[in-house]
């Protein structure tokens, strides 16, 4: 009887471990996927500038593109709110699978799209409609990828299963940038300006049913599997916003330095590059690069580390030292503009962006239960990310322009550092072996 059992035990096991992998690999590949969509058109804002909004007047066309990527993000919190009650009522698996379709939708249009000399207005207008769409689908990304893959990981690992969201955006970026890269530099400015720059677009397009197919085969996870009945009765919007304020606040407050250093330190980079430091393109995809591959490859390094020694060590850490480092960093780049300097730059702050997201999932994840973890965690991401996210490339670009000082980046970030650092605090130090064993069903 007791061989009998333990030869079942085996298999059991070995059936949950695949199981996985399997939601691990489906996961990042499909937000990596999704994120080279929604991102690749910061990096190519100052050619898409020239052809969908020409104004005779560069600054007033790089800002209405800018303006138009921060479009997106209005709709991120209204996608982040629909998807994620969707998610938490009929389940991950179908909330993750939808919205990799409209977010292909969205590229779709873009890489298609006639440009001004093409189609007049229309062609600016195409831009808006697509730029919606990926943030609808944007909005609804990340709560649901966070809680299928917290509820799939084995106890005392979920900052590592989580952190490979943050790796997986990391791949995204470096992705953009190696595509930036390579047509930049092998094709002739014509050419770039003709049809070299849909090319990333193009690539896009192909999300939708790859990544369809990756996460239409993954199972439900089993967390909300046990609670799949109560979630058909109950609001979880409704309950997010009565029972756990607190918990959004801290979720929001943390977000904040998250999302400006992922668009003002890594997206907008390649624009500021050109327009403010005057160096080619290409040496800003080049940098991009690099701090895409460092946050690919140590954001789950990180999050291994933090269910062995806590959260809230590198939470604070990291913001402590992006509040410290920020103005002489972009200091030390404006007074030696070159290669070398733009790849120092992103290496270190790509790492400390690491150390930063590295374990935030989890410590969100453990702020909010099962039934309400995707709608409470996309109501506070969006709405930071909306705010201080969004719009960021648009209000740095007029503080520079209206300031005539390049260090406007630089003051952006160490006030969201700031105000993240004090977000830290809030969060439950949680250590291997000590997760709250019944939250994963509450």
């Amino acid at each position: 009887m007791q061989g009998t059992l333990s030869q079942n035990a085996v298999p059991s096991v070995q059936l949950a471990a695949r199981q996985r992998r399997r939601a691990v690999i489906a996961t990042v590949l499909g937000n990596g996927l999704e994120w080279f969509d929604f991102t690749v058109y910061s990096f190519f804002a100052v050619i898409i500038a020239k052809l969908f909004f020409p104004t005779g007047n560069e600054l007033s066309s790089v800002l209405l593109t800018v303006a138009t990527f921060g479009v997106g993000f209005v709709m991120r919190p209204v996608g982040g709110i629909v998807l994620g009650v969707y998610a938490d009522k009929v389940g991950r698996r179908a909330a993750l699978s939808l919205t990799i379709l409209l977010m292909a939708f969205g590229t779709a249009l873009i890489g298609l799209a006639p440009t001004y000399d093409q189609a007049g207005i229309a062609a600016p207008l195409l831009i808006v409609v697509a730029r919606l769409l990926q943030g609808f689908s944007a909005g609804g990304e990340m709560g649901g990828a966070t809680a299928f893959l917290t509820e799939y990981a084995p106890p005392g690992k979920r900052a590592y299963y989580s952190s490979w969201i943050q790796s997986s955006i990391g791949f995204a970026v470096l992705l953009g940038a190696a595509t930036g890269t390579f047509v930049t530099t092998s094709l002739d400015t014509q050419a770039l300006y003709s049809w070299g720059w849909r090319v990333p677009f193009l690539i896009g397009i192909l999300v939708g049913p790859v990544g369809y197919f990756i996460r239409s085969q993954m199972d439900e996870t089993p967390a909300f599997s046990a609670i799949e009945e109560q979630g058909k009765e109950h609001s979880p919007l409704k309950e997010v916003l009565a029972r756990f304020p607190r918990e959004t606040f801290a979720s929001f407050s943390m977000v904040i330095l998250w999302t400006v250093c992922t668009y003002v330190l890594l997206f907008y980079m390649p624009t500021y590059s050109v327009r403010t430091l005057h160096l080619p393109q290409s040496t800003g995809f080049f940098a991009g690069m690099v701090g895409g591959l460092m946050i690919m490859c140590c954001s789950p390094v990180v999050g291994k580390l933090a269910d062995l020694w806590g959260r809230r060590v590198f939470l604070s850490g990291a913001a402590l030292a992006i509040l410290v480092l920020a103005w002489p960093m972009f200091a030390w780049i404006n007074h030696a503009p070159g290669l070398t300097s733009m790849l120092v730059f992103q290496a270190v702050f790509g790492v400390l962006i690491a150390v930063y997201t590295g374990p935030i999932l989890a410590a969100f994840a453990e702020l909010f239960p099962t039934r309400v973890l995707s709608t409470g965690l996309s109501v506070a991401y969006n709405f930071a990310v909306t705010i201080f996210g969004g719009f960021a490339p648009f209000l740095i670009t007029w503080l520079i322009a209206r300031t005539g000082s390049n260090m406007a980046p630089a003051l952006y970030v160490i006030v969201a550092a700031a105000i993240s650092l004090v977000g830290t605090f809030f969060v439950k130090d949680v250590r291997y072996g000590t997760q709250r064993a019944g939250a994963a069903i509450q």
